[in-house]
């Protein structure tokens, strides 16, 4: 069994929350999970913050046992400084202009 560290959707249309979960890979994003180890809720506050909260002993346990992050949960991981940051995508050359 693969586990997979994944966001799990709630919330309504246009306003998502999420919980970040240990789940088998091949049930469905909002199904059956092994366990909760955080939230995001992504909708920034009137603050302009976005709230994430983390079980970082329990994340640090999934990732001991093999439990591979997602794409998303791996770049949440890395701004927290649980997980080394992933590569960049996008290469540097090009984003310089070119002079024509």
């Amino acid at each position: 069994m693969v586990v997979r560290l994944r966001l799990q959707r709630f919330g309504r249309t246009h306003s998502p929350f999420y919980r970040m979960v240990a789940a088998d890979s091949r049930a469905p994003r909002d199904g059956k999970f092994l366990e909760i180890i955080g939230t995001y809720n992504p909708i920034a506050n009137s603050a302009g913050i976005k709230e994430i909260r983390l079980k970082a002993d329990r994340i640090r346990y999934w990732i001991s046992v093999g439990a591979q992050p997602s794409d998303r949960v791996a770049w949440i991981l890395g701004k927290f400084g649980i997980l080394p940051p992933p590569p960049q995508r996008f290469s540097v050359q090009r984003m310089i202009p070119r002079k024509d």
